[in-house]
């Protein structure tokens, strides 16, 4: 038997997991909140989509590991690359700490393949954005299955436009169809005793990127005359395999059923892709522009882009240091922009409109970086930098300058301050350990989507609206375990979970460890109801 299965639903959101639990939707996982303990878990507020992974795996935050982002920026040559996920050189995937223990880990996505483990790995079956290839330990299982199930279907191919309804029928159906196959190789797995099972559903993240306007009332997409929920249907389809899965294991065994960051609407990707390049742009060129914008009436809100071509493509259209091609590529049918030598940016991150901008950086006071999620400012630091602007002296200042403006930044639909907080990263311009951001400012935007921004330095927008979902911080944990009682709660961070996993399998904890085993320390409710509560 498994003394311990662990399963991950990839950026599931505890706000949605809680509504459908008390409608009834999810009764396998309502099972499980009955016989143990619940609870929300805490995260990091910021570099929220770019750290769960890791800060779950090592069991240690961004702040000891160094790892902020997979994408690199080098300040000697104002470059940026895409790095791919943790390395684990000092900080191993907590499974690896255990001797003596069996480990079979099934599609976990940003991790490596640790010879260590007594057991199986196999990465990259179908999870999304695995960042890392398809691969494992022994070398001949992930072949094996592959021949015995197949691939996943929605396997890099669960990026696309929500305007583009031919490509969302299909996520849609290989979602289900991944689930379907996901549950039967773990049902597979499962015939084998292990002291620890670990997997994903990573439909739960794909589905909360592309199909959240179709089924959740508070985005400004969606349809009051709709009758399906998509969403809710990929969180059904995962419910059911679970109950599945959970049929086949020992009722003594430890089940802890978990999500490291939740989703929401997509209140990031336009903001820190688009209008804060174009801001900081702005602010080092006075009354120059790059990005075209709508005067007077504001158009209707979040239409879909004209013309043909992927989001970036389209965006693309509208950005020019030339205000009069700017007004040109959007007039000229797409078809003809390369015969007129108007050709999209190349490269692995020319996709992100914050890199158009890279030419301009060793000239601007300050830059943003390509993100993920927050908006990320780079003051161009002399001494730092190598063509940099900003003297150490003038540095707090020019912070100061920026989050003022920031401040001021309103949504151009609702008249509401785009920015909830301005955080700085260093307490000051010396401050440049390894293990810091790039950043030198993140700004945490505002929860609601938008594709405008007014500012005092003119209205930026409206732009093509990209994914309709984004991340939140907060991710939550079921725990069914000899050691939890029933109708308990629990309250955690990410960063506890690798403890927690540990502990169960009878593993000692490694010193480097920052989180605490959360299994025992759960509260019994008087109102099993209240466990959906906020903590």
């Amino acid at each position: 038997m498994s003394q311990v299965v662990a399963i991950v639903l990839d950026a599931a959101d505890p706000a949605l997991i809680e509504e459908w639990l008390d409608q009834g939707y999810l009764p396998n996982l309502n099972r499980l909140r009955q016989q143990g303990a619940y609870g929300r878990l805490a995260n990091l507020e910021y570099y929220k989509a770019e750290t769960a992974w890791t800060t779950f795996l090592t069991g240690c935050q961004p702040q000891r590991t160094g790892y902020w982002t997979p994408i690199q920026y080098h300040p000697q040559t104002y470059s940026v690359v895409e790095g791919g996920a943790y390395d684990y050189r000092q900080y191993p995937p907590f499974y690896a700490f255990a001797p003596g223990k069996r480990v079979a880990v099934f599609d976990m996505p940003q991790t490596v393949l640790d010879p260590r483990v007594d057991g199986l790995q196999v990465l990259a079956w179908g999870a999304h954005s695995p960042q890392t290839p398809s691969h494992s330990l022994p070398p001949e299982v992930l072949p094996a299955l592959i021949a015995r199930h197949g691939g996943h279907p929605a396997l890099h191919k669960d990026h696309g436009d929500w305007y583009d309804q031919a490509y969302l029928t299909r996520l849609q159906a290989a979602l289900h169809e991944g689930v379907r196959l996901r549950t039967a190789i773990c049902r597979e797995l499962l015939q084998q005793p292990w002291d620890l099972f670990l997997t994903v559903f990573s439909e739960t993240h794909s589905a909360g990127h592309d199909l959240w306007y179709l089924s959740q009332p508070d985005h400004p997409l969606y349809d009051p005359q709709a009758t399906t929920s998509p969403l809710r249907q990929v969180y059904e389809d995962v419910d059911r395999a679970i109950g599945q899965l959970l049929a086949d294991v020992p009722a003594e065994t430890a089940v802890v059923v978990f999500s490291t960051h939740g989703s929401g609407p997509n209140n990031t990707d336009v903001p820190s892709m688009i209008l804060l390049p174009e801001l900081l742009y702005r602010f080092s060129f006075a009354g120059q522009s790059r990005l075209s914008t709508a005067s007077g009436r504001k158009p209707s809100l979040l239409r879909p882009p004209m013309g043909r071509g992927d989001w970036s493509q389209r965006v693309h259209r509208l950005s020019d240091k030339n205000p009069l091609k700017r007004l040109l590529k959007q007039a000229i049918p797409g078809r003809l922009h390369r015969r007129l030598g108007w050709k999209p940016p190349m490269g692995p991150l020319a996709w992100q409109p914050t890199t158009w901008y890279q030419p301009d950086w060793p000239r601007m006071k300050a830059f943003a970086l390509p993100s993920f999620s927050e908006g990320y400012i780079r003051i161009n630091l002399q001494g730092r930098e190598p063509h940099g602007i900003i003297t150490p002296d003038g540095y707090n200042t020019l912070c100061d300058e920026l989050t003022t403006l920031l401040y001021q930044l309103q949504d151009g639909r609702t008249g509401q301050p785009m920015v909830k907080k301005v955080l700085r990263t260093r307490s000051g311009p010396q401050d440049d350990s390894l293990n810091l951001p790039d950043a030198d400012l993140v700004v945490v935007w505002q929860d609601e989507p938008t594709d405008l921004l007014e500012s005092p330095l003119g209205r930026i927008g409206p732009v093509p609206y990209r994914r309709t979902g984004s991340h939140r911080p907060e991710g939550f944990i079921f725990a069914r375990t000899p050691q939890t009682l029933p109708g308990s709660a629990l309250q955690g961070h990410v960063v506890d979970l690798a403890a927690t996993l540990l502990e169960l399998m009878g593993s000692e904890l490694p010193a480097h460890l920052e989180g605490r085993p959360l299994v025992g320390i759960a509260t019994v409710l008087s109102d099993p109801k209240t466990i959906a509560a906020p903590i």
